[in-house]
C-alpha cells in the first residue's frame, strides 16, 4: 500500500470545539492528519494566519490509490459536527518520494536524476531542505520531465477526479436538486 499526501479543503475553520472532537476522534488517531488552529482573537496579533489555510488538512493516508485516500479523509472529517470535505490540492512543494507517485515513475529513478547520474542533466535544484529532507517544485520537476518526452499530466487524474467530486457535493450542499435532473446531467445514482 502507498502512502499518499495531499491538502484536504474544508468548508470552515476548525472550532476549539471542533479541533477538541478531532483530537479526540479515532479515525484521526493515528496523527494521519493534521490542521492549524487560529487564535481565539487574531485582532491581537501582528502577524494574524491566513484564514484560507485554517481550512486546510495537510493529510499522509495510506491507501492502494490517491482517490482511496481522498475519500477516507473526506467521509471521517464528516464525523465532526459541521465539517465537510469542499476540495483537494496538492503542493508545489515536494519530496522526490511524492514527486514519483505524481508522475508514476520510480524513486530510485528521480532520485538518479537528481544526481546527474541518469539523464541528460538539468534536473532542478532542491528548493530547501532541512534534516536531510530535499524538497523540490513539482512545476519545476514536471517540466524537465516533459521536455525529457515523458508526458506528464499536470496534476493526476485521481486528484482531479475527488477534487470535482467534492466541489459538486459542496455546490449541492442544501440545494434542491431532483436526481432525475442529477441524472440527466450524467451522475451516475443508484
Amino acid at each position: 500500500m502507498s502512502e499518499w499526501s495531499f491538502t484536504l479543503l474544508i468548508n470552515q475553520p476548525l472550532t476549539r470545539g471542533q479541533a477538541d472532537a478531532f483530537d479526540h476522534c479515532d479515525a484521526f488517531a493515528d496523527g494521519s492528519v493534521s490542521y492549524a488552529l487560529g487564535p481565539d482573537d487574531p485582532e491581537v496579533y501582528a502577524h494574524a494566519p491566513d484564514p484560507e489555510a485554517l481550512r486546510e488538512l495537510s493529510c499522509d493516508i495510506e491507501s492502494p490509490t490517491l482517490l482511496d485516500a481522498v475519500a477516507q479523509v473526506a467521509r471521517d472529517i464528516r464525523l465532526i459536527p459541521g465539517l465537510r470535505a469542499v476540495g483537494v490540492r496538492y503542493g508545489d512543494t515536494i519530496t522526490l518520494e511524492e514527486a514519483a507517485q505524481r508522475c508514476g515513475r520510480g524513486h530510485d529513478e528521480l532520485v538518479e536524476l537528481a544526481k546527474s547520474q541518469r539523464g541528460s542533466g538539468g534536473f532542478p535544484d532542491p528548493v530547501s531542505g532541512t534534516d536531510g529532507t530535499e524538497f523540490y517544485s513539482w512545476r519545476a520537476i514536471a517540466a524537465y520531465l516533459a521536455r525529457a518526452g515523458g508526458a506528464v499530466p499536470e496534476a493526476p487524474r485521481d486528484l482531479v477526479i475527488a477534487d470535482r467530486a467534492l466541489r459538486l457535493a459542496d455546490a449541492l450542499e442544501g440545494a434542491d436538486v431532483s436526481p432525475g435532473t442529477l441524472r440527466s446531467l450524467g451522475l451516475p445514482l443508484n
